[in-house]
Order: structure tokens, then sequence, then C-alpha cells
């Protein structure tokens, strides 16, 4: 994570000074390395290993920490766009980063890694086995497919949003404030995760997400619902970010789970990379019509929504998680319960 910061800040420096598309294009590629660094799957990964059945805890305070981003500086990129070129903007805010995140993960995370040893490790079915598994494959395609539609979201909110007479000031808040309702659906996973199975709140986030897509498609007003509603697809948002981090541990176990979530996470990345072309495709393609491709975007998160079944979750030492869904405290940051992974 600071060699991703250490990175990160003079990628941004060559994207605003780029001369030419080659340099521009050139420079991001370099951000999507630091990005892979620093971003969430990393940081799941080693709060999972460091508080093992309490990783639920620590997931949501981090990603409700991560959901600020786009509340805090989609105003204030906004802010800095109206008194500063973009290549200004861009300098600006890769001084921040400089400033915040490299002394933060440089000095600030410190607990000790444990690597996975004993009978347990020895047990667990290898990478293979796991990739081989259809409900892997399968719930992997959902989730690429929800991640997709709501990158494109992201995207296309501003533009929905003044085409039905918000200026971009307040649309670009609007924006900001779908940020906030990631915050909403952070805090409202952790009552679903001990209400539900994984199958069950896996299809509450999947159909509320298609529901708040549907619903900006057809709301043309006024602004206080149109911002209601993209809250409403912001708090789908993060709580499927969470449910990214959680179910392949609820469901395959921890012993593996770097692996398993990193490739588990190709997919929905690529999704969101290829989100902000297919975006721009798809509007043309419908003519022009925001609404409409937001309404285009809501049918196949409906589709994955309705369809699938999960495996049933591996219990983890057979005592820190529940039926239910209840967990048991952690004895200490490094106490992670490694037993083995069962394809069932």
């Amino acid at each position: 994570m600071t060699g991703g910061s250490l990175l990160a800040a003079p990628v941004l420096v060559v994207v605003a000074l780029a001369p030419n598309p080659a340099v521009f294009f050139a420079g991001w590629i370099m951000a999507g390395i630091a990005m892979a660094a620093v971003f969430y799957p990393a940081a799941f990964a080693a709060l999972t290993r460091w508080y093992g059945p309490d990783r639920v805890r620590a997931l949501t305070i981090l990603t409700m920490a991560g959901g600020l981003a786009s509340t805090v500086f989609a105003p204030v990129t906004a802010l800095l766009l109206e008194q500063h070129s973009w290549r200004a903007t861009y300098l600006i805010l890769a001084a921040v980063l400089a400033l915040v995140t490299v002394p933060a993960h440089a000095l600030l995370i410190s607990p000790r890694w444990t690597p996975t040893t004993g009978s347990a490790a020895r047990r667990a079915p290898g990478t293979r086995h796991m990739l081989r598994s259809s409900s892997f494959l399968l719930l992997c395609a959902r989730l690429t497919v929800t991640a997709f539609a709501l990158h494109a979201a992201g995207l296309a909110l501003i533009p929905l949003l003044t085409g039905r007479g918000l200026s971009p000031t307040v649309a670009a808040l609007g924006l900001g404030l779908l940020g906030a309702g990631q915050l909403l659906g952070r805090l409202g996973y952790g009552p679903l995760l001990t209400r539900t199975t994984p199958a069950a709140r896996t299809r509450v986030v999947l159909a509320a997400a298609a529901a708040g897509l549907l619903a900006l498609a057809a709301v043309p007003g006024p602004p206080a619902a149109l911002i209601a509603v993209a809250v409403l697809v912001g708090a789908a948002r993060g709580a499927a970010t969470l449910l990214q981090a959680t179910l392949v541990a609820d469901l395959w176990g921890t012993t593996r789970y770097g692996a398993l979530a990193g490739i588990f996470a190709v997919p929905i990345t690529v999704a969101g990379a290829v989100a902000p072309w297919a975006a721009t495709a798809l509007v043309d393609l419908v003519g022009g019509s925001y609404p409409a491709l937001f309404a285009v975007l809501a049918v196949p998160v409906a589709a994955v929504a309705a369809t699938g079944r999960l495996p049933r979750p591996v219990p983890e030492g057979g005592a820190d998680r529940s039926p239910a869904g209840s967990r048991r405290p952690a004895n200490s940051l490094t106490n992670v319960d490694t037993s083995s992974i069962v394809d069932r």
C-alpha cells in the first residue's frame, strides 16, 4: 500500500502534464497499477487475515471511510475546476494524495502478518479446484454484471440529472450524495448479515440496485426525488462492495482468501474499467437518452438478482459463525481460524 501510494502521486502529475494522448493514457495505466495496490481488494485480504471471524466489522469501517471518497471529492473537484484548469486540479489532488496517503500507509499499518500454516492449509483444496466450482463462477458473473451497471450509472448520473433540469453544481452534489448513500448501504449491511443467508442477501442487494437504476430511468423529478433515488443507488453500491468482500470467505473459508478474492475481483474490476466507454456507446445506441440508458442497465441486474443459487457457507472452526450469521469476537488481531474449505 505504501508503494502504491508512492507511485500514485507522481503518476497523477504525469497525467496532469501529459503533452499528448499517448502520455495521458500511459499515465492512467500506471495509475491503475497504483490502484491495485491501495484499493479495496488488498485491504480486504489484510483485514480478513488480521481480524478473522470479526472481519465484517473491520471491513465495514474501512468501506465506510472509503465511501466518503466521492462524497467529499466530487464536490471538491467540481469547485476546483471552477477556479482552475483540469491540469491544475490534478496537480492539487496529487499533492493531497502524497501528503495524506503515503505517511498513513507507511506509518500506521503495523499489525503483524501471520501466514496460514498447519493441517488446515494442507487439507484445503487448491485454488484451481475452487475456480472450477460452478457456484464460484456464477456468483462472480452476477456481481460482475452488477458492478458494470453501477459503475456505468455513476458515470452517467451527472448528464442524467442535468438533462432533468438540475444545474451542474447540484448534479455534482447528487453524485457526492450517491457516495453518502454508500455509507448507508454499508451501515445496513451489518443487520442484513445477521438476519439473512448469503444467498438471500445477495438477492436483496442486487434487487435494490436494479430498483434504483429503474427508478432513475423513470422518475422525472422533482430534484429532491432524483437525489433520493441516487442515494438509494449509492446504498446498493455500498452494500455490493461489502458483499464482494465477505462472500468469498463466508462461502469458501479464509484459508485461501487472498488468492480467491483476488481472482474473484478480476472480472469485477474489468467491468468497472470498461463501464465508462461502454456506457457512452450504449447512450449512442439508445439515441442519446440517459433515462433509456438507465433502463437498459437495470434489466440485466434484475435478471441476475432473480437467478442463481449459492453453496452452503463453510463454518470456520465450527463456531465462529452460526447459521444466522452471528459472529464470535476474535481473541486477538491476528487470531485467524484457518479451517478447511469445503466446496458444497
